[in-house]
């Protein structure tokens, strides 16, 4: 059985070896391999720890996390859907997408929006997120990646 908990901050390490482990071996076939070394690449930094401990959350299987996912509350921007590909298949993203989206409505969100990776954007619709135009994500770390920004109306 999968649940969700709001992630601690112990819980950054094994966050961001997922997220690495993720894109190295889900996005290779959209992204170039000089992008994936940039866009997984380095070492957990204090930013990333500060974030997992104040908006993300953890799905845990067999008390191991096994996905991780975060919404920003003034925003409504959801971020950080990463599953480690080990548990890819087992709904550990879908009950985040419905955990983070009771949070939304609950907090009064009516609105979610993110920027899909070219290979979740079937995921995302899925999950009933619209959109199809693709854009460029600028990210923290310096790379343009090549996205779709998608909402979904609650």
């Amino acid at each position: 059985m999968i649940s969700i908990r709001k992630a601690e901050r112990f819980d950054a390490e094994q966050i961001f070896e997922i997220r690495s482990r993720a894109i190295f071996e889900k996005c290779s076939r959209h992204y170039s391999p000089d992008v994936l070394d940039v866009w997984a690449g380095g070492s957990l930094s204090n930013e990333f720890i500060d974030l997992v401990e104040t908006g993300f959350f953890v799905a845990i299987k067999n008390n191991n996390v096994i996905a991780s996912g975060m919404i920003d509350m003034e925003s409504g921007a959801i971020d950080g859907i990463f599953v480690d590909p080990e548990f890819m298949g087992c709904g550990a993203a879908k009950l985040m997408m419905k955990h983070l989206e009771s949070i939304a409505v609950t907090t009064g969100i009516n609105q979610l929006k993110l920027d899909s990776t070219l290979n979740a954007v079937e995921f995302y619709r899925s999950c009933g997120f619209e959109g199809d135009r693709v854009s460029t994500y600028r990210s923290p770390r310096g790379i343009e990646l090549e996205c779709v920004p998608m909402v979904k109306i609650l």
